[in-house]
């Protein structure tokens, strides 16, 4: 099973939306990953372990999200070492971070465009992310359909 890490700032909103889906998706298409996610810089004001716009847009799709409900948690160098394979997503917001705890890891991470509540709601963020993610597992099955 391989490993794919996706990174956002708090692990509470965008990141765990697109973890919960892509494994979602990944299972149902017979792919060998298994995404997880973490946050570069968490945020104490969050309210329990995940966005309540994050549960809503998952309850919404009829994805069950239980099994994920955990309190944010901060990436790790191990993390990092453990991926086969890094979203960060949102490039403008997230590369700064990694450069700054993790610079020999910035090359090696694939950088979305996916805006966060400050610059736009959740109608324009999940959209997005369920785009970057069906291009993602697309992706990821060419490459295994290819060998």
């Amino acid at each position: 099973m391989k490993t794919i890490l996706f990174l956002c700032t708090g692990n509470y909103y965008r990141s765990r939306y697109a973890e919960i889906l892509f494994n979602w998706h990944a299972g149902r298409h017979g792919l060998d990953w298994l995404a997880v996610s973490r946050g570069l810089a968490l945020y104490s004001g969050n309210l329990g372990p995940m966005s309540a716009d994050t549960r809503a847009a998952l309850r919404e799709l009829k994805i069950p999200f239980d099994g994920y409900l955990r309190l944010p948690q901060p990436v790790s160098a191990a993390d990092f070492q453990a991926a086969n394979h890094i979203v960060a997503v949102k490039q403008a917001e997230h590369r700064l971070l990694i450069e700054a705890n993790y610079p020999d890891w910035v090359e090696r991470v694939e950088y979305w465009h996916v805006h966060d509540l400050d610059f736009c709601g959740p109608n324009d963020t999940f959209p997005h992310l369920n785009r970057e993610i069906a291009k993602l597992l697309e992706r990821l099955g060419e490459m295994a359909a290819d060998g």
